[in-house]
């Protein structure tokens, strides 16, 4: 990859709403040479979206916490994020190697709201839990290019 589009990608990962023209001016392209290269960049694969970030802090969700699931059954393992895709609190879901099957990232407002989503989650899916709370998140989602 050339480094002009690995620098288009650092500035719309940083501002997925940069305008053409602002991303010609960081990379010495013109404005539509900077919509060219974005376009292939989409065609590609590269850029797969966009999204608005939403404050999970901001709709009083300030507990965050990773749950390991470690299954009962090592056959039914696969059906885990099928039997818990109804719970809105769980953000993402990851299929793990190692003592546990499936890392997930919840949000709530409250312990209490914790304690009864870990209820409902060991009942759905038929696991038992480890959870970390989250205390303060230095970065996030930074990209590897």
């Amino acid at each position: 990859m050339e480094s002009t589009d690995r620098q288009i990608l650092t500035l719309l990962a940083k501002d997925g709403r940069m305008s053409y023209t602002d991303i010609g001016r960081e990379t010495g392209l013109s404005t539509s040479a900077a919509q060219q290269r974005v376009r292939r960049l989409e065609q590609r694969g590269l850029i797969t979206g966009y999204r608005a970030e939403i404050s999970a802090e901001a709709l009083g969700l300030v507990l965050t916490a990773f749950i390991a699931l470690k299954g009962s059954d090592p056959a039914t393992d696969d059906q885990i994020p099928e039997r818990l895709a109804h719970l809105n609190n769980i953000v993402s879901c990851y299929s793990v190697a190692g003592d546990a099957s499936y890392i997930l990232i919840v949000q709530v407002e409250t312990p209490a709201e914790l304690e009864a989503l870990l209820a409902q989650i060991r009942i759905a899916a038929g696991v038992s839990t480890l959870t970390t709370l989250v205390l303060s998140v230095p970065y996030r989602d930074r990209v590897v290019l």
